[in-house]
């Protein structure tokens, strides 16, 4: 047993457009940072979090990485002590899978201090319990991706079934975080809790056709299927600027665009990185005649999902 161990934990992309609740990818270029460090007396305690503008609770029974330790820890029937120490890399609130991250890279870290008794797709269960701490509800379309990395698929959850799906080599991702915050509860309020039939087999349908263009590298496929009828229709009114936005990606080569989780991030998906400059100025031209900031990343997709720092 090492007595620290450093980890980080990749942003993610849930729903990708038709895959609500059930499709989510890893990015490279933003993530959490978890420290474990073991202490003399037994517990789990929360020493700092950097990075949040001192809005996460460092109390363990509400802290997601706490969280997410004890209940690894509570399946080991362990009772020893620990620190964690967060480094925020990800904006909260945003759609970006903050409480995913967190709680992901505090459970690489631990599961190496104490010389890897799980494997990494063993660590989930542990992570959705976190994740019911944050969301209210114990999904894995973020956690899922930002422990294994790459395109995920949540074939079911009674019992957990998690798929691993194939990612085009030359397929990258751009992320526009507009300086606008979106309440979950109030993104996930809008969303019907009933749909039509045909809505139904139009989403079954795009879901297929996405998993099919993963697969057989179609990219003009993977373009047509990113479309959602089920939550975009009304999580887009919450989001200013959504669907200029979305025009103007598109005319500029983009493959499609969808909201990232809950929002208000948005996801777009390229082939290659040529197009990705004057994507990347298109969009930034709609938020300026909104009068709104935005924060944009360019990455291709993480397919190594979390993983131990030092």
């Amino acid at each position: 047993m090492k007595g620290e161990v450093r980890a980080f934990a990749p942003a993610t992309v849930a729903n990708v457009s038709c895959g609500f609740d059930i499709l989510g990818f890893a990015i490279d270029t933003l993530g959490d940072v978890v420290r474990v460090k073991e202490k003399k007396e037994p517990g789990i305690q929360v020493v700092s979090i950097t990075g949040d503008q001192g809005r996460l609770p460092l109390d363990p029974t509400k802290n997601t990485c706490a969280v997410a330790v004890q209940a690894l820890l509570t399946e080991l029937n362990q009772t020893i002590g620990l620190e964690i120490y967060l480094e925020k890399g990800l904006p909260l609130g945003s759609g970006l899978g903050s409480s995913a991250a967190s709680a992901v890279a505090a459970l690489v870290a631990t599961n190496r201090l104490l010389d890897d008794p799980f494997e990494k797709k063993q660590l989930l269960p542990f992570a959705m319990a976190a994740e019911k701490i944050a969301c209210g509800v114990g999904h894995a379309d973020n956690v899922a991706p930002c422990l294994l990395g790459g395109f995920v698929l949540i074939r079911d959850y009674q019992p957990l079934d998690i798929i691993k799906l194939p990612v085009p080599k030359d397929l990258h991702c751009i992320v526009l975080h507009p300086h606008f915050e979106l309440n979950t509860a109030d993104s996930r309020a809008v969303i019907r809790d009933r749909i039509a039939v045909s809505q139904a087999t139009i989403q079954s349908g795009n879901v297929a056709g996405l998993i099919a263009g993963l697969f057989q590298e179609d990219f003009e496929l993977i373009g047509r299927s990113l479309k959602d009828v089920i939550a975009e229709p009304y999580r887009a009114a919450l989001i200013p600027a959504f669907y200029q936005v979305k025009e103007a990606v598109l005319a500029a080569g983009a493959l499609g665009m969808g909201i990232s989780g809950s929002g208000p991030t948005l996801f777009v998906l390229s082939k290659g990185k040529d197009q990705v400059q004057q994507i990347l100025e298109a969009a930034r031209l709609v938020y300026d005649s909104f009068g709104l900031g935005v924060d944009d990343y360019h990455s291709s997709i993480n397919t190594e999902g979390a993983y131990v720092l030092d």
